[in-house]
């Protein structure tokens, strides 16, 4: 049985914040599925479900059983440098890794929960590996095909859904500050799309970008006199349009 190695900076444990050092994730529920034979354990995290902007981002993690990796938290505990720096490390530690993305247009036409099955199809297909298990965060079972186990804030609790929050987190968040530039009054390089007062602000003055969620139901809110959900989009450039 060979011995599991870590990588990462020496010393790093010892840098992590005070809040940090007893939150780590772990292993518990990889071990019950290696040793019962399913060597391939994929978890499974989203990002940007509750969004008023921009796409939905599922990341799928399959971590190694013998190497580990120093200060992988879930991805809402680290601060937006602390993610970044993680990044690369949990990209190469992992055996393999993608990502599902599910633009704002296709989000509007599904609905949330056929965006989600989308989403974790596009991220399990992706993937080098076919998987036996997928370990996915919260409660809801939007993989299907009785290979799921849910677990609730798994993200805080399990190594493959952690790597996986990273991973979609900060993909999500570099693609909404490259999206920040074509909208400058609406702080994407910030809130990432998410509820705001400034963002709530913008909305109220300039109206939905075309990168916004038209369906969603913040739009029945808003006191910017003429905007439906059924309107014309606004016609600023984006990199989730299609077509």
């Amino acid at each position: 049985m060979r011995t599991a190695t870590f990588t990462g900076v020496a010393g790093s444990v010892r840098q992590l914040r005070p809040g940090l050092r007893n939150s780590a994730p772990t292993l518990v529920n990889e071990k019950e599925l290696w040793a019962a034979g399913h060597s391939v354990v994929v978890g499974l995290d989203e990002v940007g479900r509750g969004s008023w902007a921009g796409p939905l981002v599922i990341g799928a993690a399959v971590v190694p059983q013998d190497r580990r990796v120093y200060k992988l938290r879930d991805s809402k505990m680290l601060t937006e440098s602390e993610r970044e720096s993680m990044f690369d490390r949990v990209a190469e530690w992992c055996d393999a890794w993608s990502l599902g993305i599910v633009t704002h247009q296709e989000c509007d036409e599904l609905g949330m929960s056929a965006a989600l099955r989308l989403a974790a199809s596009r991220a399990i297909a992706s993937l080098d590996v076919v998987p036996d298990r997928v370990l996915l965060d919260g409660s809801h079972d939007f993989v299907g095909g009785g290979i799921t186990k849910t677990i609730v804030k798994g993200d805080a609790t399990c190594v493959s859904i952690a790597a996986a929050s990273i991973l979609a987190k900060v993909s999500r968040d570099r693609m909404m500050r490259a999206e920040a530039e074509n909208f400058p009054a609406y702080d994407f390089h910030r809130n990432k799309g998410y509820p705001c007062p400034r963002h709530r602000m913008a909305l109220a003055a300039l109206g939905p970008t075309t990168i916004h969620r038209r369906s969603w139901s913040y739009m029945d809110d808003l006191p910017w006199s003429g905007i439906h959900r059924s309107d014309p989009i606004m016609t600023q450039p984006s990199l989730f349009n299609v077509g």
